[in-house]
């Protein structure tokens, strides 16, 4: 580890000195995480299947689905509480059972009153979205301590924990739609959020960073300023936000690939499985094998990684070259985001971790947002054209990374 890592993780130096709970700490926390996380990912998927099942529109399907996620661009604004609070274990375990609730009361009252009022307890829901994907994360630092190792291990699996919320919530959704109805699926989900509660409360308790001084704690426009003049927590936040830009245009590309790889259509939900086989698997790779060296210098690295899954998705000449190029690129995008925790739990200050850690998720799921939609309109000019424009600017921020980062070491004289 060079001096200028030491020094960063000496200034940013928030977390305990020693691990507060242990393997037994880290265990419930996966289960906690694992929990929230698949409710939060098979919900619009439950919520689509319920409307369209029943007779709904695709408008409304749409529109109901879009209220679980876009709340969750006001991340930000529902995380101060969680930085203030003198134990953030209760506002996540609180969030989760307004989740549970919400979502309950939102797949029970469908069609039974205006749609506007099962909007409303949606977003409701959507709102205490952020709270279970990294504010949960944020815990994670005064679980596991501050030896480097546990560290990167820990995250990898709270990187296993993302994947599992992406793969297993829709899964389960479908699974349970089919045997039951969409209704019992996501009443399941809201189950598993009220589950996660209670192991949220089991986790070990950390004391306030704010150490009794809440005036220290900045608001959500402050933290954002905070990230962008202080070079790590940017280049954490537009490598985080290009690189999910790109990768979520897969699954739009896959449908169109198959055209061209001379296979059935519905051979994308193959392309698209494996893409998140992969992604588990990178997570299980890097907590048997952690990250070293600086997150800074890791995230451009396998930023890089990613653009040669994307170059290999794309010049592919054959389905099963294609299948192993999309696993691949989801190995190396899980190893990519274990570097974003990295460098979100070393670079932010103690006083706004749990809001920069929001902050990233919300500019995160903002751009993969974007990017699904940019994938949809471009594929009708070419396939590939979204993959090569991801591979463009991928590899854009990291050089625009490298040079601020060196041009900040010569201006700094920092070896």
């Amino acid at each position: 580890m060079n001096r200028q890592h030491s020094a960063t993780r000496a200034n940013a130096g928030s977390v305990p000195s020693a691990p507060s709970g242990g393997k037994g700490g880290l265990a419930r926390y996966v289960a906690a995480a694992a929990l929230a996380r698949t409710a939060d990912g098979g919900a619009v998927v439950a919520v689509v299947l319920l409307v369209t099942s029943s007779g709904g529109s695709g408008t409304l399907a749409g529109a109901l689905g879009a209220c679980i996620t876009a709340p969750h661009l006001l991340g930000p604004f529902v995380a101060r509480p969680l930085d203030l609070a003198h134990d953030g274990r209760k506002v996540i375990a609180t969030a989760c059972l307004l989740y549970a609730g919400a979502l309950s009361a939102g797949v029970l009252t469908y069609a039974r009153v205006p749609s506007p009022v099962t909007a409303l307890l949606l977003a409701a829901a959507g709102t205490c979205g952020p709270l279970l994907t990294g504010g949960i994360s944020s815990r994670l630092p005064a679980i596991v301590g501050t030896r480097l190792r546990t560290q990167r291990r820990a995250q990898g699996w709270d990187v296993a924990t993302y994947g599992i919320g992406g793969t297993v919530g829709p899964s389960l959704v479908a699974a349970l739609s089919g045997w039951v109805s969409p209704t019992a699926a996501a009443l399941a989900l809201a189950a598993g959020a009220g589950v996660a509660a209670g192991c949220v409360l089991l986790l070990p308790f950390a004391p306030p960073a704010h150490g009794g001084d809440r005036a220290a704690i900045l608001k959500p426009g402050p933290t954002l300023a905070l990230m962008a003049r202080t070079g790590h927590l940017r280049r954490t936040a537009y490598l985080t936000m290009i690189v999910a830009l790109s990768v979520a245009a897969l699954p739009v590309t896959a449908v169109h690939l198959t055209r061209i790889l001379g296979v059935e259509t519905a051979a994308a939900a193959v392309l698209t499985a494996a893409y998140g086989l992969g992604n588990l698997t990178g997570s299980m790779v890097v907590t048997v094998f952690p990250l070293t060296g600086s997150p800074d210098r890791l995230m451009r690295r396998l930023a890089l990684g990613v653009v040669v899954g994307l170059v290999t998705v794309t010049v592919s000449p054959g389905f099963t070259v294609s299948v192993a190029a999309y696993a691949c690129t989801g190995m190396l995008n899980a190893l990519f985001f274990a570097s974003t925790l990295a460098a979100r739990t070393e670079y932010a200050p103690a006083g706004a971790r749990g809001q920069v850690f929001i902050w990233v998720a919300a500019l995160k799921i903002t751009s993969g947002s974007a990017g699904t939609a940019l994938a949809g309109s471009f594929t009708g000019l070419d396939v590939r054209l979204p993959l090569v424009l991801g591979i463009t600017g991928i590899t854009a921020a990291v050089l625009a990374a490298t040079v601020e980062q060196r041009t900040t070491r010569r201006l700094t004289g920092t070896p």
